[in-house]
């Protein structure tokens, strides 16, 4: 066939993401998470309104690059304490829905203090990441 027809191409993906809920949440999701990660990593990068000015090209991949890993940082410590509080919740006895939790993200800035004083402690070492999310309700 021709691909007027839309026998090859991408024509059969888009009838297939058209003619498929399940497909077009899934996408959606993704896209909704993309979208979500771009924004709190935007408003991480400090001045410029998130704008990585004209550096040269090895400064600015070290700019992004920071910028990446100070998001992944955050990231990594939200759904840490996020994953303590509700640990904390479920030994009080309150019940965690799946469905609830699920709506829960880590790109939360309200805490950050984006140009406060900063203390670097290098004596204390943090407690050990526990990753066990306690059981949750259907």
């Amino acid at each position: 066939g021709s691909p007027a027809c839309g026998s090859r191409g991408p024509a059969p993906r888009r009838l297939r993401f058209l003619s498929s809920r399940e497909l077009r949440r899934q996408i959606t999701a993704a896209t909704n998470k993309a979208k979500s990660y771009n924004g709190f990593s935007k408003w991480l990068l400090f001045g410029g309104d998130g704008v990585v000015p004209d550096l040269d090209p090895e400064d600015r991949e070290k700019r992004l690059k920071f910028n990446q890993l100070l998001a992944d940082s955050l990231v990594l410590q939200n759904a840490a304490d996020m994953t303590r509080v509700l640990r904390s919740l479920a030994q009080e006895g309150y019940p965690l829905r799946r469905e609830e939790v699920s709506q829960l993200s880590p790109y939360l800035t309200e805490h950050v203090k984006r140009f406060g004083d900063y203390v670097v402690d290098l004596e204390t070492v943090p407690d050990p990441l526990d990753g066990q999310m306690p059981e949750l309700a259907d």
